[in-house]
């Protein structure tokens, strides 16, 4: 699963650099911000899984690759922002400083808005496919980022800090803030190979729980690991009195949530058989990560 995840990873490092500005285009400070973030490291989740639901679904990573592209530059986006310091002020993301302490605040601000705004550039780049014209592949990111999804998740994540919340409350921040983007980029790669809804609603189930799954690991990391391991600060989280499961139910019920969750992603694929192994694999792995 190593060799698989490190070779997709430079597949999609490349198309990256490939479709991103140079950092030599005017200006460029701007191209170098964004490429500085997008280049920092990180899992490259997100587009591995959007690669492998395309093929789960008889598509190519070819046809998938732009939209893969697209949801990591929302997601770096998101992050850039996430860091700052009127959100959650942190000075280390994927082990290296935060874009605003290399670039400063303003530089920051605007080089996660001109990764958002290009994603929406590289969704327009394909050619739509039978169910799924362009708008529709569109709509599905918009979606996905706006103000009832990924915005909405941080807002109350935000609204959250240093308050006693509820669990329901506890999961609508990490669907919204986390399983969102995540299953949309499941959809998309599903969309990509033209889909059918059955397939299609399974596979949004299976990103839906293992969205959910993924943030629950990440909470219990953040009390259980070392800034060195994740790249971040650890016990962030716990100083800031954020919303997080160990918070709100325990360390050992957290856990309990993550493996039942990544149970029921697994479940959602049955209908799939062997053309969903992959899927399979990173469920276990990322049930499994450490970092």
């Amino acid at each position: 699963m190593k060799e698989y995840l490190a070779a997709r990873q430079r597949l999609v490092d490349r198309a990256l650099d490939r479709l991103l500005p140079k950092a030599n285009v005017k200006p460029r400070t701007i191209h170098k911000a964004m490429r500085y973030s997008v280049f920092a490291g990180g899992k490259r989740l997100r587009p591995l899984l959007c690669l492998a639901a395309a093929e789960s679904c008889g598509g190519s990573v070819e046809q998938a690759l732009p939209l893969a592209c697209a949801v990591e530059c929302v997601h770096t986006y998101s992050l850039i922002h996430d860091d700052l310091p009127c959100m959650d002020d942190d000075d280390f993301r994927r082990g290296v400083p935060t874009s605003h302490k290399v670039f400063g605040e303003g530089i920051a601000v605007l080089a996660g808005d001109a990764l958002l705004t290009f994603a929406f550039e590289l969704v327009t780049s394909v050619p739509g496919w039978g169910r799924y014209p362009v708008r529709e592949l569109v709509r599905e990111l918009a979606i996905a980022a706006g103000s009832q999804k990924l915005i909405a998740g941080q807002v109350v994540d935000l609204e959250s800090e240093g308050r006693k919340i509820s669990l329901p409350l506890l999961k609508f921040i990490h669907r919204s803030k986390t399983a969102a983007l995540l299953t949309t980029s499941i959809r998309l790669g599903a969309m990509s190979a033209n889909a059918t809804q059955t397939q299609l609603r399974n596979l949004s189930e299976f990103g839906e729980a293992l969205g959910l799954a993924f943030q629950v690991i990440d909470d219990i990391l953040d009390v259980t690991q070392t800034t060195e391991k994740l790249g971040k600060s650890a016990g962030k989280d716990v100083v800031s009195e954020k919303a997080t499961f160990p918070a709100v139910v325990g360390l050992e019920r957290s856990r309990r949530a993550a493996q039942r969750l990544t149970e029921e992603a697994r479940i959602a694929l049955c209908s799939f058989g062997k053309k969903a192994e992959i899927l399979h694999s990173l469920a276990d792995y990322l049930l499994k990560r450490d970092y």
